[in-house]
């Protein structure tokens, strides 16, 4: 579905824009997430302050958040910088962490969903269910074996996304060994990755802000697609021969040397 020029055109944008992506993320993956940021050729500012964050958002060319290990000065920064980058047209992404997982977690999320409009929200299946009102099985972060997209009940995931997309007008991304892209008229699957991205922490908030990163030189589906490729053929690409750790800096290093060759060569991007 994508050219070579499709991703040559949205890398040379962000490789000679150096764009400013605000990253709200959680402690346990920030430097992770920064470090991402800038492998793919924009700069990070991961600013979290109440008193700040509004001023930084307003400055970004995109805003990344993420839910996960909830504070309340977490709450109130992101629900600030969502409202800035909502009122100013600055596309954003909500990463829903956990939202299966408490009710705190679910009403700020419909909260933020409701009033300031994410261009992106993205999610494992577990919590793409849970925000639809749909039972989910998920226990934690992580998304569960009985939620998670297979050629099995790959047209009913895609089905709950699109109704998830159409109901905020916006892109969803459902997370996991087949992601799935959808504005809820179109749909996309991509299946590039590996078995090891899930034995390391942090790949989905990896996956957020890379997205977030896309977003600010593509439009939402776009983005959700081309991050999603990139971080799985990474993953394909690294180096699984020595165990986690040393596979973790691999596909650090994947991303930074990532080519529109090798992303036309290996994507394996599907509409479905």
């Amino acid at each position: 579905m994508f050219s070579i020029n499709d991703f040559k055109s949205v890398q040379n944008s962000i490789l000679s824009a150096s764009p400013l992506i605000h990253c709200i993320t959680n402690p346990i993956s920030i430097n992770d997430c920064a470090n991402f940021v800038l492998a793919a050729g924009a700069k990070p500012i991961m600013a979290e302050h109440p008193l700040e964050v509004e001023e930084i958002t307003s400055r970004a060319d995109a805003l990344a958040v993420n839910i996960g290990n909830i504070t309340d000065a977490r709450l109130k920064s992101i629900r600030l910088s969502a409202k800035k980058a909502h009122e100013l047209n600055i596309p954003w992404i909500i990463d829903i962490v956990g939202v299966n997982c408490s009710k705190l977690r679910f009403n700020y999320v419909n909260e933020l969903l409701n009033n300031f409009k994410p261009s992106v929200i993205k999610g494992n299946m577990s919590e793409i269910k849970a925000i639809s009102h749909i039972e989910s099985h998920g226990k934690g972060i992580d998304v569960t074996k009985a939620d998670a997209t297979t050629n099995e009940n790959i047209a009913e995931n895609v089905l709950i996304s699109k109704k998830l997309a159409k109901k905020y007008k916006t892109v969803v991304i459902a997370s996991g060994k087949i992601d799935i892209i959808t504005d809820g008229n179109t749909a996309y699957t991509v299946e590039n990755g590996c078995e090891l991205m899930s034995l390391i922490t942090g790949t989905g908030c990896i996956l957020n802000v890379l997205t977030g990163t896309m977003l600010s030189v593509a439009e939402p589906i776009k983005s959700g697609i081309m991050a999603a490729a990139l971080l799985g053929i990474a993953g394909a690409l690294a180096d699984n021969s020595k165990g986690t750790g040393s596979f973790k800096i691999s596909l650090l290093d994947m991303v930074s040397t990532m080519t529109a060759e090798k992303m036309s060569k290996y994507a394996k991007i599907k509409n479905v």
